[in-house]
């Protein structure tokens, strides 16, 4: 052994995630099945959450439902008084709230969980955004925040099934940044059943959401809630 290996520290263990109990997540698009459904875990997790709606009042009815603390703001609201905001609306929305945003989500730790599809008589399919994908259009549109991509593969379904304890899933996050990807899946990791996984570059979001146009048919087949889970790891 030289001197050189000798002064080497040990690999660090990729499942030592930070502590994230005490950040606020908003949720952009929370008043929809998937933002609903992803505001109500994390709540239920311990989580304090605010979720976003175009209309303050909807955002707080939609609250008031989820109950577990969670609050109701306008989008705006929403990203200027959270840590961490996932970006939750659809696709259709997704350029022309997250440009809307830039001022108040500079800074911010940014998910995007944007799946951009299109559907046709023959079932979904994917669409590719003119920047690669979802998340590197908020990132182009963000330069000052940090954006990540992740919780693209869950059920909407089962998120909000009060009944469901644990969701068996992985989570897979891509970012730039390793440590704010380990932040986004220590919060997956939050919820039971749920394993936050880094993925890659943010580059590489594209096929991380696209994926869900195939869940969808293996879904439609089998009359499943079908999610994606990672072997060997």
């Amino acid at each position: 052994m030289t001197s050189h290996d000798a002064a080497k520290p040990p690999a660090r263990d990729p499942w030592q995630l930070p502590d994230v109990s005490d950040l606020v997540v908003g949720v952009l698009g929370g008043t929809g099945d998937q933002g609903r459904g992803l505001a109500y875990r994390l709540a239920r997790a311990g989580q304090r959450v605010i979720i976003g709606s175009r209309v303050a009042e909807r955002a707080e009815t939609a609250a008031a439902e989820l109950g577990h603390g969670v609050r109701g703001l306008d989008n705006a609201g929403c990203a200027r008084e959270s840590d961490v905001v996932i970006i939750a609306v659809p696709w259709e929305g997704h350029e022309a709230t997250v440009a809307s945003l830039t001022a108040e989500l500079a800074g911010k730790l940014v998910v995007d969980c944007v799946n951009p599809l299109g559907f046709d008589k023959q079932g979904a399919y994917a669409i590719v955004p003119e920047q690669g994908s979802a998340a590197q259009q908020a990132a182009a549109l963000l330069p000052e925040s940090r954006v990540t991509a992740a919780f693209h593969h869950l059920s909407a379904v089962l998120l909000q099934d009060p009944a469901v304890e644990k969701i068996e899933t992985d989570v897979m996050v891509l970012g730039d940044s390793r440590a704010d990807c380990e932040i986004v899946q220590a919060l997956a990791g939050r919820i039971p059943g749920m394993r936050g996984v880094f993925a890659g570059r943010l580059r590489n979001a594209h096929q991380v959401e696209s994926l869900v146009a195939n869940l969808i048919s293996v879904n439609r087949r089998y009359r499943a809630h079908a999610g994606v889970r990672l072997t060997d790891i």
